[in-house]
């Protein structure tokens, strides 16, 4: 099985908007981390859209090997 680009060893904090659609970066590759830019494209990834259910400051994973994506789980610790 293909693994994903480690993009970061720590999650970043992100502003969600209520009702808002994100598309989270799966393979490690984009540019816009951690959200998807396309560069997946020829991979076996694809992005983790979702939409937020509350306007909160989240931790989102950056070494892609969460079991929550696109949160943060602490898998980053193990990378």
């Amino acid at each position: 099985m293909e693994q994903p680009k480690v993009a970061g060893k720590t999650p970043k904090m992100e502003e969600l908007e209520k009702g808002k659609t994100y598309a989270w970066c799966a393979c490690g590759e984009s540019d816009n981390q951690p959200w998807c830019n396309g560069a997946h494209k020829g991979s076996g990834f694809s992005p983790k859209v979702f939409e937020a259910e509350e306007t909160k400051t989240a931790a989102i994973c950056m070494c892609k090997h969460t079991k929550n994506h696109p949160y943060c789980d602490g898998s980053h610790a193990s990378v």
